[in-house]
């Protein structure tokens, strides 16, 4: 061999040796110490997050060279491969996604100005080829050492979640802290997932809030997972440890479509499509005040039982998630007797409408259980705004284009009948079962109110009143004047929900719906 010849091998096996040890480097940048307590804490790297979120051996890592800027304040010298955030895609479920995982053992996970190109590009990806972006955020804020060209990528990364939504799905996956402005991003997307004891997001930190008002409260207390599940309602779902969340959110994804511009996806059921439930029949309580489970309705319909629900601990009279109807994937929306004798307040409206506006921007069929006694009274609830945020509701079920059915399986009355997919909201079938009770109010209250006067002077007002609500439930509160109507399209058999369902659903996926040509509507936020 020539000495040229094998100078020139030496220097090639020199540069595949140094790429290797850049490679790997760049797959745990953060110094062994940081990367210690980062394991010590039981939260996997960044690098792993991406890698297990995927298929196996799908993820692909891009810009894993990416330095800094030497102009950073004070980091001239610390300049690792990669910085604080692991980009790349990948697949779930065969299906291409695009993928971000912030680096916490690098900096803190901070936002520099290269971390925020960075993620900007993989969201720019994302959109261009229409595939779900999936973003784990794991940061304490901007990179204090950039000063305002942090805050500029932020700023960068937030249009970019605006311009994504309703296009590509967006499922943000809070693993570490989120604090300030950083929230914003996982706010604006489709989908929150945390992790217990070791997700956070708040605005200001408790030493902040203790300066600012005196209240005393822990981290966990103000943004921990537990807090956002159940009082802010921020938190779709939330998982024991990291892992069970990249497995939540996989599970998630299995419902949504690549786009806006792709149907809801479908999976050939092993569930017969005309699967009877006959445990439905005696479902309904004879007592109309008496609770039962909507969940209880949802599973004996649904395709094998199984029902994604989101926000389960948030805002409890109100059950929203994701199934399967013969195969197809729909959005579940059912009223809860179980809390609150599911009436509508402001966060069960709040709720049920994102996610109904979710539904509709993905394709996704709406399936709704109808059980409403009304509005939540109260000088808290009108004073809140009851008003501004039960329009909310109404106007997303208006404004939704998607296949919408809906059963009322018991109370359905006044103002709240019509914000629950009614059929003059352009629901496109509407059924009831033998218990429906459709009105402007209950039997006691109309009583009390059309025959008051004449109550007023009987001798026996209490027996008269006994008979005169019985007379108008018979009249009334009952599905055959509404169904004499045409307001709903057949009152069914309990035990055939699901054939009805999967029948009307097949009818209406091919259904299109004009809208008026406007830049877009004007939801009462």
């Amino acid at each position: 061999m020539a000495r040229t010849e094998r100078h020139t091998h030496e220097t090639t096996r020199a540069k595949l040796e140094w790429l290797r040890e850049q490679r790997d480097s760049a797959a745990h940048a953060g110094t062994e110490a940081a990367v210690e307590k980062h394991r010590a804490a039981g939260k996997l790297l960044a690098h792993e997050r991406a890698e297990r979120f995927c298929d196996p051996g799908t993820f692909v890592e891009l810009d894993r060279f990416v330095r800094h800027r030497e102009t950073a304040f004070g980091m001239a010298d610390r300049r690792p491969p990669g910085d604080a955030v692991v980009t790349g895609y990948g697949e779930v479920l065969g299906r291409r996604v695009f993928v971000f995982s912030q680096d916490f053992t690098v900096f803190g996970g901070s936002l520099s100005e290269a971390v925020a190109e960075k993620v900007c590009k993989v969201l720019d990806l994302a959109a261009k080829y229409g595939c779900p972006v999936i973003g784990i955020n794991d940061s304490g804020g901007a990179r204090i050492q950039e000063g305002v060209v942090s805050l500029a990528g932020y700023a960068e990364i937030f249009w970019r979640n605006v311009q994504l939504s309703g296009v590509v799905p967006q499922i943000s996956l809070v693993l570490g802290p989120c604090a300030g402005g950083a929230v914003y991003s996982p706010a604006m997307t489709d989908f929150v997932l945390m992790a217990e004891g070791t997700s956070f997001m708040f605005i200001t930190g408790p030493d902040v809030v203790k300066t600012v008002t005196g209240e005393e409260v822990t981290f966990e207390e103000l943004g921990g997972a537990a807090a956002h599940a159940t009082k802010s309602g921020v938190a779709h779902l939330v998982a024991p440890d990291e892992e069970s969340v990249l497995e939540d959110a996989r599970y998630l994804l299995s419902f949504l479509p690549q786009n806006n511009r792709e149907p809801a996806p479908y999976d050939e059921p092993e569930d017969p499509v005309d699967r009877e439930a006959p445990e439905l029949d005696e479902l309904i309580p004879d007592e109309p005040t008496k609770p039962y489970d909507i969940k209880r309705v949802i599973n004996a319909v649904v395709d094998d039982g199984e029902f994604l629900e989101l926000q389960p601990l948030h805002a409890e009279n109100i059950v929203c998630g994701f199934a399967r109807l013969g195969g197809h994937s729909v959005g579940i929306v059912g009223n809860q007797p179980h809390s609150l004798a599911g009436v509508l307040d402001i966060a069960a409206s709040a709720k049920a409408a994102r996610f109904v506006r979710t539904c509709d921007a993905f394709n996704i069929p709406l399936v709704t259980f109808v059980d409403v006694p009304g509005f939540l009274p109260g000088t808290a609830q009108e004073w809140g705004g009851i008003i501004r945020h039960g329009a909310k509701l109404l106007y997303a079920y208006c404004e939704a284009t998607v296949p919408k059915l809906a059963v009322i399986t018991r109370k359905a009355y006044g103002g709240a009948y019509d914000v629950m997919s009614s059929k003059n909201i352009r629901a496109d079938f509407n059924f009831a079962w033998p218990t429906a009770e459709i009105a402007v109010m209950g039997p006691e209250g109309a009583v009390n109110i059309v025959f008051r006067r004449e109550l007023d002077g009987a001798s026996d007002a209490n027996g008269r009143r006994a008979e005169l609500i019985a007379d108008y439930r018979e009249q009334f509160a009952n599905p055959y004047v509404a169904a004499e109507r045409g307001y709903v399209d057949d009152v069914i058999e309990p035990r055939r929900t699901r054939p009805v369902l999967i029948d009307a659903l097949r009818a209406a996926l091919t259904k299109r719906e004009p809208t008026p040509p406007r830049k877009h509507g004007n939801i009462p936020l």
